[in-house]
C-alpha cells in the first residue's frame, strides 16, 4: 500500500499537509450551509434501555482475536500476529483489559488516535484531484478488539429490540448492497406489472462519515435507541477528544483534533452512522413514499398511475426538502 501510495504522491503535487488542510476544509464548507438550522424533532423514543454492557469471557475475546483481520497500525506496540502466536499467554490480561473499558464506560485516550490515510474512491480516476479521495482510519488493534466488542452487544440489543431501520441494508448481517438491489428493483417491476410508472430519487451525501455532529449523534441515541449508563459514556468517550495525523508520501502531518465525524475504517464507526441517520427513514414516512438505505445512499421512489404523475412529482420534491433539512 505504501509503495502505491509513494507511487501516486510522486505523479501528483499533493503532500500530507495539503491533504489535511482539504478534508478539513471540506467538511466546514459542508457543515456552514446547516448554521442556523435547527435539529429535526424526534420522532419516536425507545421504550427499550441499555444500562450496562456485558461482560467478555475470555473465549469470545480470544474469537475476536482470532477472526479479526490480521492487519497492524504504526500505533500498534506489537504486530497482530504476535498477539495471536502468544494469546494463551496474553488472554487473561487482554480480557481484564476489555473488560475494565466495557465497564468504566471510558476508551482510553491513547486508544483515540488515529492515522488517516487518503484513498482513492475508485480506480482510474484522475489522481491529480483531491476530492477523489476519501479519509481512511487506522486505528490501533486495541481499539479495534475494544470496538467489536461494543459493536457485539449493540447489534443484539437493538436487533432483540428491533430498534435498527427495516429498510437500512448497510452495516448488517444477512443484508448487503444486493439486498437493497433486489428491494428496489422487486418493486419497481411489481408497479410495472399494475402499469404503473415510478419516480426514483438517488441521494447520496457528501463527506457523510466526516460530518456527523457529536453531541446530535449521543442524543439520539439515548432518546430514540434507549442508550445510558456506561454505554451512553463509552460511546461519548470513544467520539471526544480524538486526534490524527495524516500520513502521505512517506510524511506524516501535525496532530489535529477530530472536532466531528465518526472514523471511517473504525469497527463502530459505521453502525454509528446508520443509528444517526435513521430518522431519515420517519421522514420519507412522513409523506407516504418508498424508500430503501445503503449507507450514506438513499433511494426515494413512488409508483403512480400515468395520471398522478404531477402530484408525485410534487410529493417526492417535499420528501427532498426534507430529508436535506
Amino acid at each position: 500500500m505504501f509503495e502505491r501510495q509513494r507511487d501516486i504522491s510522486s505523479s501528483t503535487n499533493h503532500t500530507a499537509e495539503g491533504f489535511a488542510a482539504f478534508f478539513q476544509q471540506k467538511t466546514d464548507d459542508i457543515r456552514a450551509t446547516a448554521i442556523g438550522s435547527r435539529p429535526q424533532p424526534v420522532f419516536s423514543q425507545s421504550a427499550a434501555s441499555l444500562v450496562a454492557f456485558t461482560p467478555c469471557t475470555e473465549s469470545e475475546v480470544r474469537r475476536i482475536i482470532m477472526t479479526s483481520p490480521l492487519k497492524s497500525c504504526s500505533l500498534d506496540p506489537v504486530p497482530t500476529f504476535l498477539l495471536r502466536e502468544f494469546i494463551d499467554l496474553l488472554l487473561p490480561y487482554v480480557t481484564r483489559m476489555v473488560n475494565a473499558s466495557l465497564s468504566q464506560g471510558r476508551l482510553p485516550v491513547s486508544q483515540r488516535h488515529a492515522i488517516i490515510i487518503p484513498r482513492l474512491k475508485k480506480p482510474g480516476l484522475d489522481t491529480a484531484d483531491m476530492a477523489i479521495y476519501r479519509p481512511v482510519s487506522n486505528v490501533s488493534f486495541a481499539s479495534k478488539l475494544v470496538e467489536r466488542a461494543v459493536a457485539i452487544r449493540l447489534h443484539c440489543y437493538l436487533n432483540s429490540n428491533d430498534l435498527l431501520p427495516s429498510c437500512q441494508s448497510a452495516y448488517r448481517k444477512n443484508h448487503s448492497s444486493e439486498t437493497a438491489l433486489l428491494r428496489v428493483w422487486s418493486d419497481i417491476l411489481n408497479a410495472a406489472d399494475q402499469r404503473q410508472v415510478t419516480l426514483l430519487a438517488l441521494l447520496d451525501m457528501s463527506a457523510a462519515f466526516d460530518c456527523v455532529d457529536h453531541d446530535l449523534l449521543l442524543q439520539r441515541l439515548q432518546l430514540v435507541f434507549g442508550l445510558c449508563g456506561a454505554p451512553l459514556e463509552w460511546i461519548r468517550s470513544f467520539l471526544s477528544d480524538r486526534t490524527y495525523q495524516l500520513a502521505y508520501g512517506g510524511d506524516l502531518t501535525n496532530t489535529y483534533l477530530l472536532r466531528y465525524g465518526v472514523p471511517q475504517g473504525s469497527v463502530l464507526g459505521p453502525l454509528l452512522y446508520v443509528l444517526y441517520t435513521a430518522e431519515v427513514c420517519h421522514v420519507v414516512e412522513c409523506h407516504s413514499l418508498c424508500f430503501h438505505l445503503y449507507a450514506d445512499d438513499t433511494q426515494i421512489y413512488t409508483s403512480v398511475a400515468v395520471s398522478d404523475i404531477t402530484s408525485a412529482v410534487h410529493c417526492l420534491a417535499a420528501c427532498i426538502a426534507d430529508v436535506n433539512n
